[in-house]
């Protein structure tokens, strides 16, 4: 198909809007420094606790995020409306507010902070473990969404007809929902991840910034700047990069194996 002309001004605009940020970046980077600041220890450190906590919030999102999807796709309950824009809500809220929300919720004075204090002595803000809620919080929404979509344009025969065959609620979950959704649950955790990855307001008001223990590459890049703005650039340039990797390999991949 031939796309109009007029078209292409626009999506020009867009892609310098997205692009040249990137650029400035590069421009304001002294290039023969470059591995010397990203391969200092706190760089190193930082981009671990990254990727680790990045790949552990996108697993709980899988495990929690797909039978969410299904549950507003298909589901049949009472306030499913409310619920679909509450789960939605993370996506326009900013990020602060967030970590502001778990840390009242989870927090020692939060009814839930001092539950999990009193039954098991666990305190969660200022942990590895609430960065890993905070990215939760904000990356789930966009593994949700994709998913309810991809279920709502398949639409639900495949099912229905396993069903008047006698197959079990689960065993139709198993062998026929979760097949239709597979490319769109990899496209869906790529972003995830990639959220998850980028993820600074919630983090820092939740878990603090604290080194080798909830302090991220977002984190350092904000620390860094400062004080010592190469640095800053620099590793805001290897959050660029490894954003982009991840994207970029993973994500042709996934669509290459959509039906």
């Amino acid at each position: 198909m031939r796309l109009p002309a007029l078209l292409f001004v626009p999506a020009a605009v867009a892609v310098a809007l997205l692009v040249l940020p990137v650029v400035g970046l590069l421009s304001r980077t002294d290039l023969r420094r470059l591995p010397e600041l990203v391969s200092s220890p706190a760089a190193v450190d930082a981009l671990w606790l990254s990727v680790r906590t990045s790949a552990t919030a996108t697993g709980l999102c899988l495990v929690v995020g797909v039978p969410l999807a299904v549950v507003l796709a298909r589901g049949r309950l009472p306030g499913l409306r409310l619920l679909r824009a509450t789960v939605l809500l993370p996506l326009v809220l900013p990020p602060v507010v967030g970590g502001l929300a778990l840390l009242y919720l989870l927090g020692r004075n939060g009814f839930g902070g001092r539950l999990l204090e009193a039954a098991l002595g666990i305190r969660l803000p200022f942990t590895t473990v609430a960065v890993v809620l905070a990215q939760t919080f904000v990356a789930m929404p966009f593994l949700v969404i994709g998913l309810e979509g991809a279920l709502r344009t398949a639409g639900a025969r495949y099912e229905a007809v396993a069903a008047t065959l006698g197959a079990r609620p689960f065993v139709v979950f198993r062998r026929v929902t979760v097949p239709l959704l597979l490319p769109s649950i990899g496209s869906g955790l790529v972003l995830t991840f990639a959220r998850a990855l980028g993820e600074f307001g919630a983090t820092i008001t939740f878990a603090g910034n604290f080194p080798g223990t909830t302090q991220t590459l977002p984190l350092l890049a904000y620390q860094l700047a400062q004080s010592d703005v190469d640095s800053s650039v620099a590793v805001s340039l290897l959050l660029v990069a490894l954003a982009l990797l991840v994207i970029t390999l993973v994500r042709p991949r996934v669509i290459e194996g959509s039906p």
